[in-house]
């Protein structure tokens, strides 16, 4: 066995990951504090093809050098926007037709091993501020709020392991590129 160069690994051109079909789900970050978080979001969003990022609150938005450091250039292929108001967002994306999940703690939250995501439907994903969570009211207005099982002694995991861990979870149930 040996590591895989580069150039052996078929990866899509820009040009590409802007034309193929996307994964039915977008990302709401609603003010995350650290931009090597928001990065890191854009990286995962482009390596799972997520089809849009909202940008909320105090979210930073590109370009921005602390973002870019962990992007590796995933700002220029994966879509996204800044909203102002949280809540505002949640009631257009429901309009949409959207299920919102909201990736939380909460007292009547569903385990991540107990989804089951229709893959005939659309998820918009919302992470919450690193120190404070979701807000009560988007918690609140949730379709599903979303728990990532925990057994040490931690109350929390960093947002980018919460949403690589949610993004794969929902990739792997649904089988979206399988198909």
């Amino acid at each position: 066995m040996r590591k895989l160069k580069n150039e052996e690994l078929v990866r899509l051109e820009p040009e590409e990951f802007n034309a193929v079909k996307k994964l039915n789900a977008c990302i709401v970050l609603d003010d995350i504090r650290s931009m090597n978080n928001v990065g890191s979001v854009f990286r995962t969003s482009d390596a799972f093809r997520i089809e849009k990022i909202y940008l909320c609150g105090i979210t930073a938005t590109p370009p921005h050098r602390d973002i870019n450091k962990t992007a590796l250039g995933a700002t220029e292929t994966v879509a996204w926007e800044h909203q102002e108001s949280i809540s505002d967002l949640i009631q257009q994306l429901k309009n949409d037709g959207y299920t919102i999940v909201s990736v939380e703690q909460a007292d009547e939250s569903t385990k991540l091993d107990q989804f089951q995501p229709d893959a005939k439907r659309k998820y918009a994903f919302v992470f919450g501020n690193e120190v404070f969570g979701v807000n009560e009211q988007v918690v609140a207005n949730s379709d599903v709020v979303l728990e990532i099982p925990q057994y040490g002694t931690k109350h929390s995991l960093n947002i980018s392991v919460s949403l690589g861990i949610i993004v794969w979870d929902f990739v792997s149930k649904t089988a979206f590129f399988k198909s």
